[in-house]
């Protein structure tokens, strides 16, 4: 190869963003997308993660709001839908900054996640994007239930994200995966 195939081969775009609501299908979408086009997913939850992880409630309070009012989860969905749109609008800067990056480096890549917001998009220009919507409530339960089991460890705490597993789970599977935290 000299170069030049390389260049043909290059998808029109540079970053396209697959969005939509927890449970709608993006990371299969967007892994599947990836694979086609041979460019790597730059999932927003770990922009999530990684600003978690150098901030503190304090200084973005809706990044941290999950954490800092688990509570808050059980609120009606209207309500769930408003703070998901605040939180969203609180990362907007962070995941404009990783789509700037890449159109201005020229390096495709497929950014995949629930906190992405449409406004980054161009028809036809360098960021496309889709928004993926479920109206089959059958499906979306299907969707969670196929996720793993997603653990958060910090020193000498562990909580679990899936509703699905109870403490004395939870206990038995942290003590098996890291005995030293048990």
């Amino acid at each position: 190869m000299d170069g030049t195939d390389e260049l043909r081969s290059l998808p029109d775009w540079r970053v396209l963003v697959v969005g939509g609501a927890s449970g709608m299908g993006k990371t299969g979408v967007g892994r599947a997308l990836a694979r086609r086009y041979g460019v790597p997913v730059v999932e927003v939850d770990d922009i999530v993660e990684a600003l978690l992880a150098v901030t503190l409630p304090g200084h973005l309070p809706e990044v941290h709001f999950w954490r800092t009012h688990p509570q808050a989860a059980r609120q009606t969905p209207e309500s769930v839908a408003e703070r998901q749109i605040a939180i969203a609008e609180a990362l907007a800067p962070a995941i404009e900054a990783v789509v700037a990056n890449h159109v201005g480096t020229d390096t495709p890549v497929i950014l995949e996640g629930d906190y992405v917001l449409p406004r980054p998009a161009t028809p036809k220009g360098a960021v496309r994007s889709v928004f993926l919507h479920e109206d089959d409530e059958a499906q979306v339960t299907a969707n969670y239930l196929g996720r793993p089991v997603r653990l958060v460890l910090s020193p000498g705490t562990f909580e679990c994200l899936d509703s699905r597993i109870d403490g004395a789970t939870l206990f038995k599977m942290v003590k098996l995966a890291l005995p030293s935290l048990a």
